[in-house]
């Protein structure tokens, strides 16, 4: 329990902050990946994997700056911290992504692949943003 109350500090608030603020400060990250996360998948009929993905390696540079100095504070300066965030970005959204599929797939039986799919993606980026704080927090910026 102590250890659950260290994750719900400061950082934790700071984190989702910087999230709103991107949302907030107009169609920077969020709006944008999901903007082209639907748009791929609705109108350009890509598959679920490329739209979702399109969506987290066009904006994971923002995101990574952001994070490293306004949430995490980190002032390191090497290569590793940037391979240490775009492995962390990965294997959250295979975690993430690869969890909201099956899960959606087997609660929306009666629904269309499309809307299975959509719904998804929905819940992958809500999987995603708590597994990244993590991978962030722990990994990518070494953060205690």
């Amino acid at each position: 329990m102590n250890k659950l109350r260290g994750l719900l500090d400061r950082k934790l608030a700071i984190f989702l902050l910087v999230g709103v603020i991107n949302t907030l400060v107009g169609v920077i990250n969020t709006l944008v990946g999901m903007a082209i996360m639907f748009g791929l998948y609705n109108l350009a009929h890509c598959t679920y994997w490329v739209s979702s993905a399109a969506n987290y390696i066009l904006t994971s540079i923002l995101s990574f700056f952001l994070n490293k100095y306004f949430t995490f504070g980190s002032r390191e300066k090497s290569v590793g911290e940037a391979v240490r965030f775009a492995v962390n970005i990965a294997a959250c959204y295979l975690l993430a992504y690869g969890i909201a599929k099956p899960l959606c797939v087997a609660a929306l039986t009666s629904a269309s692949p499309a809307v299975r799919d959509n719904v998804s993606m929905l819940v992958g980026m809500c999987l995603f943003t708590g597994f990244n704080y993590l991978g962030q927090r722990f990994f990518a910026f070494h953060v205690k």
